[in-house]
């Protein structure tokens, strides 16, 4: 099998019956059926054989991701020329088909159909478009790796599967663009990235080097060749537009979350060091702020941190794969901000590594550059400053769980659902020194905490935050937990809660101890190590009991090893 040029993946375009008609199977990447009565079984379900269950919708699907993208046409006869059979294939039930794939397969494909006779409607042929397989990424259909062998599918051979999983990702950005020339870069975009170069790197001279000599220190230009990087960092917007439409970013508004339409929609196509300002100014035009009171302290929180959301952005633009034909999308809702890039995460990223994993750039150049001018934080930094802050702010983690292997969706939530954690965690900020100040991690195992995790899932990160007094030990030796200290209790308002949770004094026992003697009128000592939970030792336990009875609150009866606690004469 020969893996073909990859694909633009979704936004591959839809052909037409002459077009397919005309088209061979293994030089277009296609797969003709006729199918039985016209159509193709979805997954084989019904054959005995694994070699005939292949033989089905998703057994095609993944052979042809595999090849690097193709269509599996349904509906005409596998002999060329091809003749038009017809099929009642999904009818009106496109759009499931697509979803059933992509639940099934993790492949998101474009189907449409076409009609030999447009007028009569006769003629029905269904196409589904299938996007090329990630870099590295081979699909299987029962657990096999497919490939089209013939009129077969076949498990695919070593040397075909060995290809794949060793392909690299080659840096797009810092490849030529034989089209351009350095009169087709935009001055004003060179100057804002000659001043933020020379402030990071505190170079103040920079801003004084001719454009030409700035972009080669950058290695943005090679001599009189232009990078593609040059491209859309400094480009002009009507170069941009020529060479690569899809590095657009569309900002769509929506009153409510489960709407389709947008309520307005702006398209941002300048190259990138104005792009990112603008952008953010538009954004800002509609952000809120929920004010917080301390005291007399008050401050804001606002819906949408500006670091938080020119990160996201910015990561957005440096890692998204510019061969996938489709721009950043950006939804901004009223409580709620998602932005979608082509390409998925870079090679060896998942969402359950996202904050660990050091990546490699899939746009190394663009990144350097980024880096550099102080756009954005050194490599496999960015993330954590999103979520950094977005904890710090007593908001819900960012979610990227939506992401597949074709297009990275993250959501942000403008919620702040914890305004005291806020307050806690700025006030331990302030105290520290800028190198001692809490990480991501630490953050991360503070929510742990206050949600209810008995104990961080890193012990030394643990240990450090009891160390410095942001999380309290408590409970009996054998069952211990953290808490967070009483300091975030108060900024909550709820000392109960800090009561309930610490180890507890004589009223704390009382107060848990009396509604149940009151309702069932006796307590035997096991009934009131229930009660007690994890909250006190045997000592402590026994000596609250003893000062309980010579208080007159309760009154015992029986003798060693069965006791039973009555309400007393005081209570």
């Amino acid at each position: 099998m020969q893996v073909n040029k990859r694909n633009s993946g979704k936004s591959m375009r839809h052909y037409t019956i002459d077009e397919l008609k005309q088209m061979r199977e293994s030089e277009d990447h296609v797969e003709f059926k006729k199918g039985e009565h016209g159509n193709v079984s979805y997954n084989g379900a019904g054959k005995d054989k694994p070699s005939e269950r292949r033989r089905c919708i998703l057994g095609y699907v993944a052979a042809l991701c595999n090849e690097g993208g193709g269509r599996l046409v349904i509906g005409m006869h596998d002999s060329f020329p091809h003749k038009v059979i017809g099929t009642k294939q999904c009818e009106n039930g496109i759009g499931q088909l697509e979803s059933d794939i992509y639940r099934d397969m993790g492949i998101r494909p474009d189907i449409y159909e076409l009609y030999e006779d447009e007028s009569n409607k006769t003629g029905r042929v269904l196409v589904i478009e299938v996007p090329p397989h990630p870099i590295g990424k081979i699909f299987k259909f029962e657990d096999v790796a497919l490939m089209r062998v013939g009129e077969e599918l076949k498990p695919m051979d070593d040397k075909t599967f060995i290809s794949i999983i060793q392909e690299s990702e080659p840096d797009f950005s810092e490849k030529i663009c034989d089209d351009v020339s350095i009169d087709d870069l935009d001055k004003e975009a060179i100057r804002i990235m000659k001043e933020k170069y020379a402030k990071k790197q505190k170079n103040e001279s920079f801003k004084s080097l001719s454009d030409r000599q700035a972009l080669s220190d950058l290695k943005l230009i090679i001599g009189d060749k232009v990078t593609n990087a040059a491209i859309l960092l400094v480009g002009k917007e009507e170069v941009i537009d020529r060479i690569y439409p899809q590095a657009k970013v569309m900002l769509e508004y929506r009153n409510y979350e489960n709407q389709i339409h947008f309520d307005n929609r702006k398209v941002f196509g300048e190259p990138f060091f104005i792009l990112i300002d603008k952008l953010w100014e538009e954004i800002d035009h509609r952000n809120g702020a929920i004010p917080v009171r301390e005291g007399a302290y008050i401050f804001d929180i606002p819906f949408f941190n500006e670091d938080v959301i020119r990160e996201i952005i910015n990561n957005a633009f440096a890692h998204r794969d510019y061969r996938f034909n489709s721009e950043i999308v950006i939804k901004l809702y009223p409580a709620k901000f998602t932005i979608a890039n082509g390409g998925g995460f870079p090679h060896g990223v998942t969402v359950d590594n996202l904050l660990t994993v050091s990546s490699t750039p899939r746009n190394r150049l663009i990144a350097d550059v980024l880096s550099k001018t102080g756009v954005v934080e050194r490599s496999g930094q960015g993330v954590d400053k999103i979520f950094l802050y977005t904890l710090s702010e007593g908001k819900p983690a960012p979610d990227y769980s939506r992401t597949d292997e074709y297009t990275v969706l993250a959501t942000l939530s403008a919620t702040v659902k914890d305004t005291g954690f806020a307050l806690y965690v700025q006030g331990i900020q302030e105290n520290l020194p800028d190198d001692k100040k809490l990480n991501v991690f630490d953050l991360l195992a503070l929510c742990e905490i206050r949600d209810g995790a008995k104990r961080p899932s890193d012990k030394e990160i643990a240990l450090k935050l009891e160390k410095m007094g942001a999380i309290e030990k408590h409970g009996k030796t054998n069952a211990q937990y953290y808490i967070l200290p009483r300091r975030y209790y108060e900024l909550c308002g709820d000392l109960a809660a800090y009561s309930l949770k610490t180890d507890w004094d004589i009223n704390q026992v009382w107060a848990v101890l009396r509604p149940f003697l009151v309702k069932y009128g006796k307590a035997k000592r096991s009934d009131i190590n229930i009660l007690m939970g994890s909250h006190l030792s045997d000592k402590q336990l026994r000596n609250f009991i003893e000062e309980l009875k010579n208080t007159g609150l309760i009154r015992a009866e029986g003798g060693r090893g069965s006791v039973t606690y009555y309400i007393g004469e005081n209570a």
